[in-house]
């Protein structure tokens, strides 16, 4: 076993090597080989003792994350004022009670000293003291910003534009190659593949990024294709994502005529492009998911609706069908002569009230005729003649009432009960001789 070199530190495959005494390992770095390394725990050691020796030190630097929602620790993330590089910062209950009233975006200098963490081997700054550099920090100069575009109405509601719903071209503006890109460009082919994109690619950090990000809202906003537009940028730190706060920015996005939705970083971040926006999305996949509706959603309301229609015009249909049985069944229509019925009757009612009126008005006047009647022939002068009176009248028609008045020759008309008689006067008769006249030959009695 000797010969496979156990004792100068190798092991067979598979087998646990007993750690080498400290005494045995290499005391410097350069003293190190392949045969016999340092293992992770001493390295990691060394350089928790190499730190161990620095001093103190303040360090400046700009709060791009910070959670202190412990009271017994707390974590700042320091990114440097000029340069792309980041310090983790931790500290303690002293530290924390300091820290807690500092927020993203401050600028700010920490008291502290490095220490590496052995296990993980990690380097951190351990602080104890923070304080705030000058008074115009780059978050208040935003806020103050915010403050006086939302005094001239940029960021009213009554200003925003209704997304369409369901727009035929969207104009996307991110960076080149970026994740925020096919983010948007998938989830929207997934939800509603019929939508075709205008996309300009922009600088989404640093110097050039609110000149770019002008240009291409004015530039799709121009554009008739394009139906709504979606500026898109993935997450970042306070710092990355200042470009979207910038007044030329703001002043472009509520200035915009079409729709305009943004979608810049995670759901905490915020820039003053989220409050001009007509819609802010909490991050690019959100935007594509608001700005389009789901093609699945759209077919179910088509078939939900197709099926309430056929339901409802069944439901029609069924009614119509009951109420047209409900008149087929009906007396009136089965046997019609039924619906005459009443008004004969009303009709024969009428016509028998008719007649008994009439009887009655014709009984009453030929009551009334035969009163008249009676009472004229008691006064007729017929009733005169029946008893065995005569009338004389005169060839004109008077009546002849006194002899005196009769001359000799005369002719008269004696009406009897029966007939009239024609005479002529011979003469008048005296108190014991009395004359009859007679007809003349040729003259015939009535």
């Amino acid at each position: 076993m000797q010969g496979f070199g156990y004792n100068q530190g190798y092991a067979a495959p598979g087998a646990i090597q007993a750690p080498k005494p400290l005494d045995q390992l290499p005391r410097l770095a350069r003293d190190t080989t392949a045969e016999n390394p340092w293992p992770v725990s001493v390295v990691s050691q060394k350089y928790h003792d190499a730190v161990e020796r620095w001093p103190a030190s303040w360090v400046e630097g700009q709060i791009v994350e910070i959670n202190m929602r412990r009271s017994t620790s707390g974590y700042i993330t320091l990114r440097d004022n000029t340069q792309d590089i980041s310090m983790s910062v931790m500290g303690f209950r002293n530290f924390v009670a300091m820290a807690r009233e500092f927020r993203q975006g401050d600028r700010v200098v920490v008291h502290g000293k490095p220490e590496v963490w052995v296990k993980a081997t990690r380097l951190s700054f351990v602080a104890d003291d923070i304080r705030r550099v000058g008074a115009g920090d780059l978050k208040a100069q935003i806020d103050e910003l915010r403050k006086r575009l939302k005094g001239e109405g940029l960021f009213d509601a009554e200003n925003k534009i209704e997304l369409p719903e369901f727009p035929r071209c969207i104009g996307l503006i991110c960076a080149p190659q970026a994740r925020a890109e096919g983010d948007v460009i998938t989830n929207v082919n997934l939800r509603w593949p019929a939508v075709d994109f205008v996309v300009e690619h922009v600088h989404v950090q640093g110097a050039q990024c609110p000149p770019e990000v002008v240009q291409a809202i004015r530039k799709l906003d121009d554009d008739p294709r394009v139906d709504v537009i979606i500026v898109a940028r993935g997450g970042g730190s306070f710092e990355d994502l200042i470009g979207f706060s910038d007044e030329s920015v703001v002043r472009a996005t509520a200035a915009c005529r079409k729709p305009i939705v943004s979608a810049i970083g995670h759901e905490d971040d915020w820039t003053l492009i989220d409050l001009a926006a007509d819609l802010r999305a909490s991050t690019p996949t959100d935007a594509a998911k608001k700005v389009v509706p789901d093609v699945r959603e759209q077919w179910q309301l088509i078939t939900n609706a197709w099926q309430r229609m056929n339901l409802r015009m069944d439901a029609l249909v069924g009614n119509e069908q009951r109420l047209i049985e409900g008149y087929a069944n009906r007396p009136s229509l089965t046997n019609p002569s039924t619906m005459l019925e009443p008004h004969q009757r009303l009709v024969d009612d009428a016509v028998q009230r008719m007649r008994y009126g009439l009887t009655r008005i014709v009984d009453d006047a030929s009551m009334s005729v035969e009163k008249l009647h009676a009472s004229l022939t008691a006064m007729s002068p017929q009733a005169t003649l029946n008893r065995g009176y005569a009338v004389v009248q005169t060839a004109d028609g008077h009546v002849l009432d006194n002899a005196a008045d009769a001359r000799a020759g005369e002719r008269l008309a004696i009406t009897l009960h029966h007939g009239t008689l024609l005479a002529e006067t011979i003469g008048q008769a005296g108190n014991s001789e009395t004359g009859n006249s007679e007809a003349p030959a040729g003259d015939t009695g009535e």
